[in-house]
């Protein structure tokens, strides 16, 4: 099998499995045998949330909320609202 890395993450991980006392090969050899022993990755994988989605919901937002002071938008009771968050979430 064939890894790429990063050049200064492959020194830096070489590093602390020399310290671990293992060479990078068993390293991951270890990680391989824990994904297949509890069928998931052994650690929580996490995308971080984008400043740049934040601004452009909340601008979303308040775009709504302009049409419905311009009277564009019919108001909805809360049952459609939460359907609508709802669908939003689920990125229909």
């Amino acid at each position: 099998m064939t890894i790429r890395m990063d050049k200064d993450l492959k020194v830096q991980f070489d590093a602390l499995c020399n310290e671990f006392g293992m060479s990078t090969n068993t390293a991951f050899n270890i990680f391989a045998r824990a994904v297949v022993r509890k069928r998931s990755i052994p650690f929580d994988i996490e995308a971080p949330v984008m400043e740049d989605k934040v601004s452009k919901r909340k601008a979303a937002f308040e775009e709504i909320r302009a049409m419905v002071e311009r009277g564009e938008i019919p108001s909805m009771s809360l049952d459609q609202i939460n359907e609508e968050i709802r669908l939003a979430r689920e990125g229909k």
